[in-house]
């Protein structure tokens, strides 16, 4: 659909998203209230089944965390964001230049990401995550001889041969560990650069999410979304993992080809290229991200165009061509992978529990908000596909529409991996990619009630990261 202008604000910014429907905000309320229940359900029912047998495999179910009770450095500093966005984030969001807009929201992101770390400490939250016997940065020295290691890189991964990679290493294709092997090479080294560029990364996510919708759905309802991206409980877990690195990488993808989808590209081959490029790394950083295939067919379902897919799919081509140069072969590195996982915690931890308990994880990760906008997305689902279907000339689905299809695309993404039995626990960390194209959901909401949503989000993030040790 057509956007708006670039550059001024636009007037309706603040304007209610539509009248709203009738039962509407007890209908929301019904909705969070759900969502409070599941995760309620899941942490009773978690903490019975880990303490008769101890098959969960977490302390404190659904989330890999501990019970442990603190304040730290970070403290003020998370307190002081979430006021300040909740005061006066959705007024800046409607009335700030667009491009500062995004600056700030990435910088108000950031703010969040690394208050929320800080609660644990500079050292035991942001410096020593990516160091521990799981992590990257414990086989760098290993990659000494990259060309070497990556041809033997399939022989260490299942458990047995001598010298197996540490968990998340075995976990993802060597791309992710490349990274910091690279970080390490221009001096960068260090568990504190490796958690600085997955922070700095992962915040970006917020900025590539705005410029899509503003793409494909219209500024209003971008400028709305800005301050639940950027106070989103998941951050939660951006600032202890690398998973947020990978979620920024991945939504830039969608970014860059939702603006050549849609023409607002000055050059939409070379964003198609580079969507396409930044896919291939992807895929190369998880193997589970291949479903982010998912939310880019949305979006080119969204603008109505095939015109980028083959520009995008010469992109997709480099990384996978030049990994199998090198000698890495990411079928059978996928399949090693698989045996690996139920080799190790993945056979033990239930399917029963966690097929709906990572919903729960998800819940905690998205925030009530979310999960509110998500019902109204799924109301305007049917009509928005009627507007979508076959026959139709030009794109006649409203902006909500819009939002709701390409949120309800990385819902159905997020279901995908959930079935797939591969993502048992864990999820409020690993499913940050997806999670993060659910936060436009909030969008939706009613205006008058959008502090109270938000509100609701930071107390999410706040009582995890001050009551729980959270894992990785």
């Amino acid at each position: 659909m057509k956007t708006e202008e670039r550059g001024d604000p636009v007037r309706t910014a603040e304007e209610p998203v539509g009248p709203d429907e009738p039962g509407g905000r007890r209908r929301d309320l019904t909705a969070a209230a759900a969502g409070v229940l599941l995760v309620v359900v899941a942490v009773v029912v978690g903490r019975a089944v880990q303490d008769a047998n101890g098959s969960l495999q977490v302390h404190w179910p659904p989330l890999l965390a501990s019970w442990d009770p603190h304040v730290g450095p970070g403290t003020p500093a998370a307190v002081a964001v979430a006021v300040a966005v909740l005061a006066y984030g959705p007024g800046l969001a409607a009335r700030t230049p667009w491009r500062r807009l995004l600056l700030g929201a990435w910088a108000a992101a950031l703010g969040w990401i690394f208050s929320l770390a800080l609660i644990d400490g500079w050292d035991r939250g942001v410096a020593r995550r990516l160091t521990t016997k799981h992590e990257y940065l414990r086989v760098i020295d290993r990659f000494a001889d990259v060309p070497a290691a990556l041809r033997g890189f399939t022989d260490h991964i299942v458990i047995g041969p001598p010298g197996n990679w540490p968990a998340h290493v075995a976990g993802h294709p060597p791309g992710a560990t490349l990274t910091f092997v690279g970080l390490d090479r221009i001096g960068l080294g260090g568990g504190a650069w490796a958690g600085v560029w997955c922070i700095v990364l992962g915040g970006s996510g917020v900025v590539a999410v705005l410029i899509a919708l503003r793409a494909l759905a219209g500024e209003r309802l971008a400028r709305r979304a800005a301050p639940f991206l950027v106070l989103a409980p998941f951050a939660v877990w951006t600032g202890t993992s690398a998973d947020g690195y990978f979620a920024g990488v991945a939504a830039w993808s969608v970014a860059l080809l939702a603006l050549a989808a849609t023409g607002t590209a000055r050059r939409p081959a070379a964003a198609a290229l580079g969507s396409g490029l930044l896919f291939g790394v992807t895929c190369y950083l998880s193997y589970g991200l291949t479903l982010v295939a998912v939310i880019l067919l949305a979006v080119l379902v969204l603008a109505r165009s095939a015109r980028p897919v083959p520009p995008f799919l010469l992109g997709a081509l480099v990384v996978p061509a030049a990994f199998t140069l090198a000698g890495f072969n990411w079928w059978e590195g996928y399949h090693l992978l698989v045996e690996r996982y139920y080799q190790g915690a993945g056979g033990v931890r239930p399917y029963a529990y966690w097929v709906w308990g990572n919903l729960a994880c998800a819940t905690l990760a998205a925030g009530l908000a979310t999960v509110a906008g998500l019902r109204r997305a799924a109301s305007r689902a049917p009509g928005a596909l009627r507007a979508l279907g076959p026959g139709r000339g030009t794109t006649t689905a409203t902006a909500e529409q819009c939002v709701a299809l390409l949120v309800l695309a990385a819902l159905l993404a997020l279901a995908l991996a959930d079935l797939s039995g591969m993502s048992k626990a864990e999820t409020e960390r690993i499913w940050q990619p997806f999670v993060l194209w659910l936060l436009p959901a909030a969008a939706l909401l009613p205006g008058r009630g959008t502090r109270g949503w938000l509100a609701a989000q930071a107390a999410v993030a706040l009582l995890i990261n001050h009551l729980l040790w959270t894992g990785w």
